[in-house]
């Protein structure tokens, strides 16, 4: 388990990230769409990973600068955990925020599922487009080779709702790479690998 700095430089975008998944929860985001700052910023927050991410678009299309952010944070986060001894590599959690309450499930397994089941009617939350919630996360999971389950069991707010989401994943990723320390050395699984 290590810091891992990782980029991408393509025609449409331009993405660097600097992550520690056992830091204290610092962090310095910087990308044009003010919701997704605080997204990733309240991530960092609640899994108390260290993030220095910076990300532009150079064709305009937030589209493909949410899908390259997940892509690079997945490809590091991938790279940081290593080998995944000792990890706890299942997590669970259902978090409420006012009227939002949402179910998240981790495995960080080597193999790469996403599973999102919410529902927002609405299209657009101040500078965010709903639909890059899921293409994000599908995204981040295909990269990071993780399973994740996200079920809305209740919601009304649509920022609450993917607040929530994000602070569940938080919550859950930070338990499922924690180190159990009574099985340090061990890589949890009967395969030898994840």
């Amino acid at each position: 388990m290590q810091t891992v700095e990782k980029s991408r430089y393509t025609n449409e975008t331009q993405v660097s990230i600097v992550i520690n998944p056992y830091g204290n929860g610092s962090y310095s985001i910087s990308t044009p769409i003010n919701f997704l700052n605080h997204m990733l910023e309240l991530f960092c927050a609640h899994a108390n990973f260290d993030i220095n991410l910076s990300a532009k678009s150079l064709d305009g299309d937030f589209h493909h600068l949410v899908e390259d952010i997940a892509i690079t944070l997945g490809q590091a986060l991938k790279d940081t955990l290593g080998d995944k001894k000792g990890i706890n590599r299942y997590a669970n959690i259902i978090l409420p925020m006012d009227d939002a309450l949402i179910l998240c499930a981790v495995d960080v397994s080597g193999r790469s599922y996403c599973k999102i089941d919410v529902n927002i009617k609405e299209e657009k939350i101040s500078d965010f487009e709903t639909v890059l919630l899921a293409h994000f996360f599908q995204s981040l999971c295909a990269n990071a080779n993780i399973t994740l389950h996200l079920k809305m069991l209740n919601g009304e707010d649509p920022h609450h709702i993917i607040e929530c989401i994000f602070k569940a994943f938080a919550r859950t990723l930070r338990v499922a790479v924690a180190i159990d320390n009574s099985n340090s050395e061990k890589i949890p699984s009967t395969k030898g690998i994840l």
